[in-house]
């Protein structure tokens, strides 16, 4: 999710917290207030900071969770799913999307735009 969008869309993310918790997760940092901040991630080139809308812990192994509804900046949102998923390969940790009823379709193009098929979203 762009960060211009968090505010508005807080109640689920606040949703997919709950979720992750019933699914075992711990240790959970959240980009919102009240939530221990996730390590932010700064790009030298564009000079744009990439934060990951929701990391976690299962089993000894990290979890980086993105939200994805509809949005008006696309390429940023790809550009930012790209990099979280590049990394958490080269860390051997996870990488998951998280959507809604509403944005299946825009999350199922987007990750073929990407060439992220492998991907299954996780649909609350």
């Amino acid at each position: 999710m762009v960060k211009s969008e968090k505010l508005a869309n807080s109640q689920f993310i606040e949703k997919s917290v709950r979720h992750l918790e019933a699914r075992g997760f711990d240790k959970i940092r959240v980009d919102l207030e009240g939530y221990d901040k996730p390590k932010s991630f700064l790009s030298k080139k564009s000079g744009n900071t990439v934060t990951p809308d929701i990391v976690a812990d299962k089993g000894g192994k990290k979890y980086f969770f993105e939200i994805s509804l509809k949005t008006d900046k696309p390429q940023l949102l790809k550009s930012k799913w790209l990099f979280l998923d590049a990394y958490s390969k080269l860390r051997s940790d996870g990488f998951r999307i998280i959507t809604t009823k509403g944005h299946y379709k825009f999350t199922e193009n987007m990750l073929q735009d990407i060439n992220l098929c492998n991907k299954t979203p996780i649909k609350l």
